[in-house]
């Protein structure tokens, strides 16, 4: 008996060392497949997404696309309109608005960054507030977690319109992160461990090349992105949803109460064709006919109005170094327009976006009756010490109350000056008549003219401040 009872223990271990070995033999687990997207969404707040749904209505039911949806910030600083909740209560209401809207869409897959929303025209604002450079780190994260084809995001850049500081930081972090989520050498932590056991810091993740990325615009007047990208229509017919792609995109928008309920309501009243008529008078309509994308770049060869699914394979583009005409003179001081407009031109050429559109000249919108103010940067002629001479031809009316005259400016490579100009108020009926009005500076250094700097501005009711 006492025999038997050590074959059969000797089996056992026999029959587990060899279940073990079964085991160690078993195939390396890939990718989490129910978090990859085709396109993947990068936008500010809660209800930012609605710049975009049309085509994701068209993506998602017809094209059976999968998307997924990134929120720069929770929205914390908006209005509440619907309710007394705001901060960080409201944040909490406005992420579950977004949530339920992107349901309604057939996206389940929703995160949020931790950004701090930001009222201000200036995105580097936004980006000191959100943290950037951890915000950065997530983002390429979920780009290396949900591997997307595409990344449509808001249009970095200066435009007149709302013109948000955090729209325009949403834009330049998707950026960012398309080109940094395929180096290994970026944010190293987030990539394949060889051992569960031994490397427990490392996400197991891998790098991930996006292959486009398009923008949507956050200015007034929609005609100047005309030809820059793909342009699709709100009013063709879902082939399974049976109604135009404007209509499930604005089923969606509806959750936003806290933003809009005084609108949703009167929607929700509307009957079919009062819904309609409303979608095709620009004044009132939602989305503008056709939707543009404006075309960011594509790893792989490919023109700007192809397609959004177009070229996803193929030669890759390698973007052109940079002209002789943007590299800065050594031995000429010169003055150009600083601020977000500087950070523009530097951004644009480091990440390969020399044919993105840019307001030409430079312009802005500013609320009647406060202050505009002109950011200025000196190249110093061999980085040294100067005077330098500012004139301001501003619109009449205006009044010049910093900057105007002679500085001293010390050695160094770079120098930050600013031209500070009150605004009248306008009545309502001045503002409606009333256009874009120029400023000029003109600069000259110890002698020598350095510049011309031109900025175009609207006086508007309200807005958010420079």
């Amino acid at each position: 008996m006492h025999h038997t009872l050590r074959v059969l223990w000797i089996a056992g271990l026999l029959l587990s060392s060899l279940a073990g070995a079964g085991r160690a033999q078993e195939k390396v687990l890939g990718a989490d497949e129910r978090f990859k997207a085709d396109i993947l969404v990068v936008v500010a707040h809660p209800d930012d997404e609605g710049a975009v749904t049309p085509y994701l209505a068209r993506a998602i039911y017809d094209l059976h696309k999968r998307v997924a949806v990134v929120y720069g910030t929770h929205g914390g600083s908006g209005a509440n309109n619907y309710g007394r909740e705001h901060a960080a209560g409201l944040a909490d209401i406005r992420e579950m608005e977004a949530r339920e809207s992107c349901a309604r869409m057939g996206i389940k897959n929703v995160w949020f960054l931790d950004g701090k929303d930001t009222a201000s025209q200036n995105v580097l604002n936004s980006l000191a507030n959100w943290g950037h450079g951890a915000n950065l780190e997530k983002l390429v994260e979920l780009v290396r977690l949900t591997r997307p084809e595409v990344i449509i995001t808001s249009l970095p850049g200066v435009f007149i319109g709302e013109n948000h500081g955090d729209h325009q930081a949403a834009g330049v972090l998707a950026t960012e992160a398309f080109d940094l989520a395929g180096n290994p050498v970026v944010f190293p932590s987030q990539l394949a461990g060889a051992s569960a056991h031994r490397e427990i810091y490392l996400e197991n993740l891998q790098v991930w090349q996006v292959k486009k990325i398009y923008y949507f615009p956050d200015g007034n007047d929609d005609k100047q992105f005309s030809g820059t990208g793909p342009s699709y229509s709100i009013w063709d017919i879902s082939s399974s949803q049976r109604k135009p792609y404007w209509r499930i995109a604005l089923d969606a928008a509806t959750t936003h109460l806290t933003q809009y309920p005084e609108d949703i309501e009167r929607i929700q009243k509307l009957s079919d064709g009062e819904a309609q008529k409303m979608m095709r008078d620009p004044e009132t309509a939602w989305w503008t006919e056709p939707e543009t994308l404006v075309f960011g770049k594509s790893y792989f060869m490919s023109k700007a109005t192809e397609d959004i699914f177009a070229n996803l394979q193929g030669e890759p583009n390698h973007c052109p170094g940079l002209s002789a005409t943007t590299q800065r003179s050594s031995g000429v001081t010169t003055v150009k327009l600083g601020g977000p407009w500087g950070y523009y031109q530097s951004f644009r050429e480091a990440h390969c976006l020399g044919a993105l559109h840019v307001a030409d000249p430079p312009e802005l919108a500013e609320t009647a009756g406060t202050q505009v103010y002109v950011p200025l940067t000196v190249a110093h002629a061999n980085n040294k010490a100067l005077k330098l001479q500012l004139k301001v031809e501003a619109p009449k009316g205006w009044k010049v109350t910093s900057g105007e005259g002679e500085i001293a400016l010390p050695a160094e490579a770079t120098s930050e000056v600013r031209i500070e100009i009150e605004t009248p108020k306008l009545a309502a009926s001045e503002l409606k008549a009333s256009g874009p009005q120029e400023i000029v500076v003109h600069a000259v250094a110890d002698g020598a003219p350095a510049g011309d700097i031109k900025l175009r501005v609207q006086l508007r009711s309200h807005g958010l401040p420079q």
